[in-house]
C-alpha cells in the first residue's frame, strides 16, 4: 500500500504543478486575448465540476481507505470545496453559470486556508491556533519536489477554480451580449 501512495502522491504533485501552470494560462489569457472564451463558455463548468469531483473523492480516498487523519484546516479546505460539487452538479443541470459566482467565493476562502497550512507544514510560526480535532496542522503526509504538500495541492486546486470561475464570470456577460447583438442584426 504504501508504494501506491507514493506513487499517488508524485503522481497528484506532478498534477498540481501542471494545474497552476494551466491557471497562469487562463489568467493571463482572461486579460489578454481570449483565446480560450469559447472552450471555457462550452466546458468550463463541466470542467470544474469534473475538478471538484476528483478532489473530493481523493480526499476521502487518503482519510478512509488510507487512512490519513485528517486535521482541522484540512477539514476546513473540504467545507469549501464539497459544496462546489453540488453548486456546479445543479448548475448543469438548470443550466445556470450563476454558480461561478459562489463558487468563486467559497475558492477564495478555500485557497487562503491551504495556503495558511502550507505555510505552517513548511515551518511557518503559527499564527492562528490550528483547530484541535482530527490531526496535526503541520504535519506533513505528502513532501514531494522540496515543496508540494497537501495544502499546496489544495491551494492549486482552488487557484484553478478562481481562475476557471473569473473567466467563466468575465466571458458571460460579453458572450451573451454578442449573441444578442447577432440575433438583432438577422
Amino acid at each position: 500500500m504504501s508504494e501506491t501512495i507514493a506513487i499517488l502522491n508524485t503522481a497528484l504533485a506532478i498534477g498540481g504543478v501542471l494545474v497552476f501552470l494551466v491557471s497562469s494560462i487562463l489568467v493571463v489569457d482572461l486579460y489578454t486575448s481570449r483565446v480560450f472564451a469559447k472552450l471555457i463558455d462550452l466546458w468550463g463548468m463541466v470542467v470544474a465540476l469534473v475538478f471538484t469531483v476528483s478532489s473530493t473523492v481523493l480526499t476521502l480516498v487518503y482519510s478512509e481507505v488510507f487512512g490519513f487523519v485528517p486535521c482541522g484546516l484540512c477539514w476546513l479546505q473540504r467545507v469549501f470545496l464539497y459544496p462546489q460539487v453540488i453548486l456546479l452538479a445543479m448548475a448543469l443541470v438548470y443550466k445556470e453559470k450563476v454558480a461561478a459566482r459562489y463558487g468563486l467565493v467559497l475558492s477564495i476562502l478555500g485557497f487562503f486556508v491551504a495556503i495558511y497550512q502550507h505555510y505552517l507544514q513548511m515551518g511557518g510560526a503559527e499564527l492562528v491556533a490550528c483547530p484541535t480535532s482530527g490531526g496535526d496542522c503541520a504535519k506533513r503526509f505528502l513532501f514531494e519536489f522540496g515543496f508540494v504538500t497537501f495544502p499546496l495541492l489544495s491551494a492549486f486546486l482552488f487557484v484553478f477554480l478562481v481562475a476557471l470561475y473569473m473567466y467563466i464570470l468575465k466571458t458571460r456577460g460579453s458572450a451573451h451580449g454578442k449573441q444578442a447583438e447577432r440575433n438583432e442584426s438577422h
